[in-house]
């Protein structure tokens, strides 16, 4: 099985809009941030 760590954290960041909205700028912001690091460092992506 193969997973990558971008659709977790897409799921992760989902849910944590849905349960507390006013996080929405942050959990953005940390998402945009880890997208952009695995985008750069494609030896930063963790397969499982």
């Amino acid at each position: 099985m193969h997973l990558s760590l971008q659709p977790l954290l897409a799921l992760l960041a989902g849910i944590l809009i849905l349960l507390r909205p006013k996080l929405l700028a942050v959990t953005v912001a940390i998402y945009l941030i880890v997208a952009g690091l695995l985008g750069l460092f494609p030896a930063l992506r963790l397969t499982f």
